[in-house]
């Protein structure tokens, strides 16, 4: 491989594809910006550029490298684990009133907002609830923020739960799948727009391979193993 093969490799790997729900944001903000441009004073035209940008940056839709093996959860965004815990999971689900493990990812403002599948199977529940839109990042968002909750059954018979929770600033959870629909581990599903939480739930007992305060990748990331016997890891900041 040349040297200037892999500059231009180097290079074109910072762009990355826009996902097309959010082309109207930009094109909202490209058309902004020009009229900013023509006939406003220059520091809106700068503002509406910037905007632009960081729209773009806030909707892009990256490849990822997902692990393929049957037990293997994986995460559903990218962001960082503020929970890991055994809970009851919320009604919709469907779950009764049993614990399971949930482990939560909060995204902020800047980390990619595209929603993955964490195991591959087939979408057996989806519901839409109504309702606030707290800090996703406190416990009660689970239960008291606008949500959407889907149920995906795997080929062994278990069934995955995932939650996605609108924040403060979201106001829009983007669902891009149906009730029957069979999709592979990591496969695109949904997103929220600026800044949210995702939550996984699966059985108790599984091995669980994160903790509080690491950041994950979607798509990439192994959350837990549910046909591995591992205690929960320990981590210290250093």
């Amino acid at each position: 491989m040349s040297d200037n093969h892999s500059l231009l490799d180097s290079i074109m790997s910072v762009f990355v594809p826009v996902h097309s729900d959010g082309h109207k944001f930009v094109g909202i903000g490209v058309v902004a910006s020009v009229i900013a441009f023509f006939l406003l004073p220059s520091v809106l035209f700068w503002i509406f550029f910037i905007l632009t940008i960081y729209v773009a940056y806030f909707f892009r839709d990256p490849d990822r490298i997902v692990p393929q093996r049957e037990g293997l959860i994986i995460a559903p965004a990218d962001g960082l684990v503020s929970a890991v815990e055994d809970v009851v999971p919320p009604p919709e689900l469907g779950f009764g009133d049993q614990k399971m493990t949930r482990i939560s990812i909060f995204l902020n403002v800047f980390n990619v907002h595209i929603n993955r599948t964490p195991v591959a199977g087939e979408i057996v529940r989806i519901k839409y609830i109504k309702g606030l839109f707290l800090n996703a990042d406190l416990d009660k968002a689970s239960q008291d923020n606008e949500r959407n909750s889907m149920v995906i059954e795997t080929r062994g018979g278990q069934e995955i739960g995932v939650v996605q929770i609108a924040g403060f600033i979201a106001r829009r959870i983007v669902s891009f799948v149906k009730e029957g629909d069979r999709l592979g581990a990591g496969q695109r599903f949904g997103l929220i727009r600026f800044g949210s939480r995702t939550d996984v739930y699966f059985p108790l007992g599984s091995s669980v391979l994160v903790v509080e305060g690491q950041i994950m990748i979607g798509g990439e990331t192994v959350l837990a193993d549910l046909k591995a016997d591992e205690s929960r890891r320990e981590a210290r900041r250093i």
